[in-house]
């Protein structure tokens, strides 16, 4: 008789354990993006995906890349105009930092201005929700292609968990999260880390540190909640490769930094929120109130794309100020349907100075030389803005379930948006000349969105989930708090969505998936002029399919597989390439890649051996909006390895294996200039549970 091999014994003892795998689905699990009240995932008419704290931390996700890494059609590379501990997410295809929304804990995180990615955090999390399409009713005029939601742990739970490690190029993190002691109605928690992580480019450096503090307590029949959370990060940035017409230039090498000694990019933000739950006649009552101060000192310089060497820097100061305030009720008091009705306000002020040289210093491309620091040159230009925003609505979502099988849902939102900003731009080259201007921008228009999902077929685990929904949406033009000086308050950019897919398991439950194709069509999109100045000019048309798969082989063995197709184009848009206006409709937008996929083995028991395997593909895209530089798809391996014994775990951790460099986020601040994937980073982790 012939010997079965041990591997094809475990193999068929692995598939025969998932026909008994009780671990819920992710079609199973709870979400509340979508509806603020938790709904499981089948019964949601859109696209949203979970990462749970678990994966998290098995996958040891200490960044929005890595944590976003198996979201399909998702890209969140590391860096950007924000830094190298901030990232450039893109959903749908669509590369552009301010287009989605960062949600932490039910509060905008970032204000009414931009997602506030350096600064959040994902120590503690208890999962992330990923919302395709526009913001919900409930969120007002802040996002067109997608919602991030972060989840911490509540008041009174924590991963209870405490990590160090070391890392590539001198680098150091470590972290803790811990329940505090309480009684029976007060309950407390509290996470903690910080980190210094070194990066090829030798001057390029993140240093941060993280405080939060969450707090509930019972009093009567409600719940006051309470959370602070205080945040230091300080970056040194590289600097991006310029894109020559064809590719980006040879030139200068892959690490050299062209910024000057002093160059950082800091903020310090001090955050609180205070909220209430109390039951009424009506329903339940949700308030929360939510403030948040930042101190922001940006220095860097950016390349002339001649690539004579010269270079212009800008160090600004900037203060933020951002509130959020919303109060609603949850009505379930009429069977099979959920009446959720509130209003809310999201305010923002920012005040920055500005100190520029243009022309600063002309350096060697090799990057051999140190530029000087900003305080040892002249400032040849002076400028200022101040920046108020209101963003209040009344908003009102009914879901109805008249059976088990249909959800309808539909909400409408009255926005009213305000904006007042005084500018102004000094130069002091001769002939000196001064410039300011005030702007207000009032907006008044409602907004909508309505979904329905139907369970076509179910046996036992198994269903499949028809649905589709249509969205319209309108958010106001971004501050992006920029060196150059802008006078105007733009118009809103439109955008309606269209969405409809399928969503289920098989196989007793075990194989989820999730298929949909969206379309979505955008006006009034912000462009540059050949001025310099921006102005609403452009169109784009997003369309395409993304399939999310879950394969559960095992209550410890997960295989998860996506891929996805994205057409994305310019409808309108006469793009001024430096000598002439060339007509790019039809063009494929920059940076936005054909196909995606991704693909990860996660092998999780809790004790022992235990490992992570992710690889990510991006396929070929263009640098411009001519697309003349196309530059060739790439992938890229994330892996770990690790044992567990008793209450430790040792492991070793590595991002991006294959250690790839290509262009993968555009910068704002310096012409035709792209920042690229970070090289290979390695880590040795030590763990200790504090259950």
């Amino acid at each position: 008789m012939r010997r079965v091999s041990c591997p094809v014994v475990a193999l068929a003892s692995l598939l025969t354990t998932a026909a008994f795998a009780q671990s819920q689905s992710p079609i199973e699990q709870v979400v509340v993006t979508a509806t603020r009240v938790p709904e499981a995932n089948d019964r949601i008419p859109a696209d949203t995906s979970i990462v749970s704290g678990n994966e998290l931390r098995a996958r040891d996700a200490w960044d929005l890349q890595t944590a976003l890494s198996l979201v399909p059609g998702v890209e969140a590379p590391a860096g950007g105009d924000a830094g190298p501990s901030s990232s450039v997410p893109s959903f749908w295809g669509l590369h552009e930092f301010d287009a989605f929304l960062l949600v932490v804990d039910g509060i905008p995180w970032g204000g009414s201005f931009n997602p506030a990615i350096s600064t959040l955090d994902l120590t503690d999390v208890d999962r992330i929700e990923v919302l395709k399409g526009s913001a919900p009713v409930m969120y007002g005029a802040t996002s067109f292609v997608g919602v991030v939601q972060v989840l911490h742990y509540p008041a009174g739970q924590a991963a209870q968990q405490m990590d160090i490690a070391g890392g590539s190029y001198g680098s150091a993190r470590g972290d803790l999260s811990m329940v505090l002691p309480g009684t029976d109605t007060f309950r407390e928690s509290l996470s903690l880390d910080g980190e210094s992580v070194g990066f090829a480019d030798k001057r390029e450096n993140v240093s941060d540190g993280q405080f939060l503090y969450r707090a509930a307590d019972d009093i009567g029949s409600g719940t006051l909640r309470f959370d602070t959370d205080l945040t230091f990060v300080k970056d040194v940035p590289p600097s991006p490769v310029i894109n020559t017409g064809t590719g980006l230039t040879t030139l200068t090498l892959t690490n050299a930094n062209f910024n000057p000694a002093d160059a950082e990019i800091a903020e310090n933000k001090y955050q609180g929120d205070i909220g209430w739950t109390q039951p009424t006649a009506l329903g339940a009552w949700d308030t929360l109130a939510s403030y948040a101060h930042s101190d922001v000192v940006y220095i860097a310089a950016f390349l002339h794309p001649d690539l004579s060497g010269t270079a212009d820097t800008q160090n600004q100061h900037r203060l933020v100020n951002d509130a959020y305030f919303d109060t609603h009720i949850t009505n379930e008091q009429i069977d099979h349907l959920t009446v959720i009705a509130g209003t809310d306000l999201l305010y923002g002020y920012g005040r920055q100075s500005t100190l520029n040289d243009n022309g600063a210093y002309t350096v060697p491309l090799n990057g051999s030389v140190v530029p000087p620091a900003t305080t040892s040159l002249p400032v040849n230009e002076v400028g200022a803005v101040n920046d108020k925003r209101w963003f209040t609505g009344q908003y009102i979502q009914a879901d109805w379930k008249p059976d088990d099988a249909w959800d309808l849902m539909g909400g409408a939102r009255l926005n009213e948006t305000f904006e007042h900003q005084v500018s102004s731009d000094l130069l002091l080259t001769p002939p000196v000349s001064y410039s300011a201007e005030t702007s207000n921008r009032d907006v008044v228009r409602p907004s909508e969105t309505i979904g329905v999902s139907y369970r076509a077929w179910q046996e036992g685990r198994d269903e499949a989930v028809l649905y589709a929904d249509y969205r319209n949406a309108f958010k106001p033009s971004a501050q992006d708090f920029g060196p150059d000086y802008q006078p105007t308050v733009l118009l809103p950019e439109t955008a309606q969505s269209y969405e409809a897919g399928i969503k289920g398991a098989v196989i007793g439950g075990v194989l989820t998936y999730d298929l949909e194709g969206f379309l979505q069509n955008f006006q009034n999109l912000v462009v540059p002029l050949p001025s310099g100045f921006l102005t609403n000019a452009a169109g784009e048309r997003l369309e395409g399919v993304e399939l999310e798969t879950q394969y559960q082989l095992a209550p410890d063995l997960t295989l998860a597989g996506n891929v996805a197709y994205h057409n994305d184009q310019f409808t309108n848009y006469l793009f001024f390439n430096g000598i002439s206006s060339v007509n790019v409709a039809g063009n494929q937008l920059t940076l936005s890649p054909h196909i995606l996929a991704s693909g990860g083995i996660l092998y999780t028991p809790p004790t022992g051996f235990n490992a992570t395997v992710v690889v990510n593909y991006v396929g070929q895209r263009y640098l411009d909006e001519e697309n003349l530089a196309k530059v060739p798809g790439y992938a890229t391996l994330a892996a770990t390895l690790g044992y567990k014994f008793g209450k430790y775990q040792i492991s070793l951790e590595g991002t991006n294996l294959t250690n790839q460099r290509p262009p993968v986020s555009a910068s704002e601040f310096g012409s035709e200039s792209f920042y690229l994937l970070n090289a290979r980073m390695l880590w040795l982790k030590l763990g200790y549970s504090l259950n």
